[in-house]
């Protein structure tokens, strides 16, 4: 039986090369990097090599590269830091609706802090309007984060656009982005895209978990959550974890080497997924334009690895077993949320209707996956959908 791993947005297989890397500095370098002796030296070394090729990639500035234990980590951090720290300016956040949990329960814990938060609504496919967001802005507005792609339904945001409107309302605001899903599959320029904080999560992108950074513009005024010792300036006291730190910056630099002709494979890979599904009965699509017509340029307006899908009649849960069943692995919606059954806020926010809401699986990809295994997947639907819905209650 062929096993095919369709959850790669929950995470991710290491590269080998990434796994060789971390395996070697555990055996060679393990030195703590604080340490002033050679071995501390070295493994500072390591630190900073990865620091430089995670710069290089944004084209910022190596001091603006803030290593951290994962998106949920960096995200904590550039939202309750900044907001502590520019609370005398004001005390209004925004964000949106279909925000992943570290943003959404973090911006429910500073409501708790006396911060005003603002929620906004998106479209049918998931996206936030420009005008919408400026309207939303206020003179007290002091941040402002949007994720680059949503991990349930792979909306893709145009961030340059959304900063620049907020940023046209007011000046002073910061503007966070929650990039975890899109880094390694996007190109990201904070500096030309008005991003003055970004989260990345190592696990995502082929790298190992527990590991990820937070890009601070140097001129951002940011607060610390964690106390200790002082590593990275004080900002984020703790013993960096060098083998993973190194093995993120590793399989980051993997994925950008060829950036371009993976992504255009990924967008066919899922193009011809997508088609496929909208052949089969009681199937719709999440996320993407109807148009059959323009499909690839429809498509092309999403992320390129997350493919939304709903099931009439059938519910997500028996669906995601009887494919495990045949070896398949997919989700039914994300992954931080995965052993808390409940309606998915991102789908309710795009207005789906109701009786979809609990039929909704998400396949995600990667740059391992096949064209074979998106069949195979494709023949089990086409396969255990009938025999499903035959057993279904109506």
């Amino acid at each position: 039986m062929m096993q095919v791993y369709l959850d790669n947005s929950a995470t991710t297989r290491p590269f080998d090369e990434v796994r060789e890397r971390m395996r070697k500095i555990e055996d060679e370098n393990y030195g703590n990097p604080s340490s002033m002796h050679m071995m501390g030296v070295t493994a500072e070394q390591e630190v900073r090599s990865a620091r430089e090729i995670l710069a290089g990639i944004l084209k910022v500035r190596e001091k603006e590269i803030c290593f951290t234990s994962g998106g949920t980590e960096s995200d904590n951090l550039a939202l309750i830091g900044c907001a502590r720290a520019g609370m005398r300016a004001g005390r209004h956040l925004i964000t949106t609706k279909i925000e992943h949990p570290a943003v959404l329960e973090t911006m429910k814990y500073l409501e708790g802090e006396g911060f005003e938060v603002t929620y906004l609504p998106v479209d049918a496919y998931g996206r936030l309007d420009p005008a919408v967001l400026k309207e939303a802005v206020r003179s007290d507005t002091i941040l402002v984060s949007v994720m680059f792609v949503n991990n349930e339904i792979g909306s893709l945001q145009r961030i340059a656009d959304l900063s620049s409107a907020a940023k046209e309302a007011n000046p002073k605001l910061l503007f966070h982005v929650d990039a975890v899903q899109a880094f390694g599959k996007c190109r990201i320029y904070p500096k030309r895209m008005g991003i003055d904080l970004l989260s990345v999560s190592g696990h995502k992108i082929h790298g190992p978990k527990g590991v990820g950074f937070l890009y601070i513009d140097e001129k951002v005024k940011i607060r610390p959550v964690l106390f200790g010792g002082g590593q990275q300036k004080g900002l984020r006291s703790g013993t960096e974890n060098v083998a993973a730190i190194a093995g993120m910056a590793a399989a980051a630099e993997i994925l950008y080497r060829d950036l371009e002709t993976e992504t255009e494979k990924l967008y066919r890979l899922k193009e011809g997924f997508v088609r496929e599904l909208k052949l089969l009965e009681g199937v719709s699509v999440n996320g993407i334009p109807e148009e059959e017509e323009n499909l690839y340029a429809n498509i092309l307006l999403t992320a390129p690895h997350v493919v939304s899908a709903s099931f009439e009649g059938v519910r997500a849960e028996v669906l995601l077993h009887a494919l495990e069943e045949k070896g398949i692995y997919v989700s039914s919606g994300s992954a931080c949320a995965s052993n808390k059954p409940a309606v998915s806020e991102t789908l309710k926010a795009t207005g789906l209707k109701k009786e979809l809401l609990d039929s909704t699986l998400r396949f995600s990809f990667s740059v391992e996956t096949t064209e074979e295994e998106l069949a195979y997947t494709l023949d089990t639907l086409r396969t255990v959908l009938p025999a499903l819905r035959r057993y279904t209650r109506h």
